[in-house]
């Protein structure tokens, strides 16, 4: 395997078990992304695994929704875009994509597997599970969150209803990276 593939597996690993902690009766839950529900955060997901397969002509393969069964719905997206990142053929194709001319595996690092991450804080946060993010993330999110164009923070900048960070929430200084990574992503690290 490649390390986008590696790195990939890992955080889609740490989401997945998030999402198979979630109680019954937490679904519902307010998320720290506004008008967002767990159980949104997790269809959120499943959305965009979708995203990355429409430059191939590909959709979601048939699965339970997220409605009926978040967890299989998530693993069977998964695997959709698993099998792109296990292809060399399409794990290289190259792809237009609102930042630019990116190959599908660097589009996948920077967009969905990326997006696990934060939103796995998120879904962390809205059921009670420990929202620690690994440390070796967080300083590698770090230098790109610092410089985020105002364009990613345009609501529908990216097509309508899409936004991709929040506005910026100010943290203090001397707050652990993490709560700083997630102020600059729109999350405010104090939700509850």
């Amino acid at each position: 395997m490649n390390a986008i593939a590696d790195r990939y597996r890992i955080r889609a690993d740490a989401f997945e078990g998030k999402v198979a902690a979630v109680r019954p009766g937490q679904w519902g839950n307010g998320s720290p992304c506004d008008e967002w529900t767990a159980r949104d955060v997790v269809g959120h997901i499943v959305d965009m695994h979708g995203a990355m397969l429409r430059p191939f002509g590909r959709d979601l393969s048939s699965a339970s929704s997220v409605e009926e069964d978040p967890l299989g719905a998530l693993r069977a997206a998964r695997a959709d875009v698993e099998a792109i990142l296990t292809d060399p053929v399409l794990a290289a194709t190259e792809q237009e994509t609102p930042m630019g001319k990116v190959t599908a595996e660097q589009h996948i690092d920077q967009v969905v597997s990326a997006d696990m991450v934060i939103h796995g804080w998120d879904l962390a946060r809205a059921t009670g599970q420990d929202d620690t993010i690994d440390p070796g993330e967080v300083a590698r999110m770090w230098p790109e969150a610092q410089s985020i164009p105002e364009v990613m923070r345009t609501p529908g900048a990216f097509g309508p209803g899409i936004v991709v960070f929040g506005p910026e929430v100010k943290v203090p200084e001397d707050a652990p990276l993490q709560d700083r990574l997630l102020g600059l992503m729109g999350r405010d690290p104090q939700f509850h």
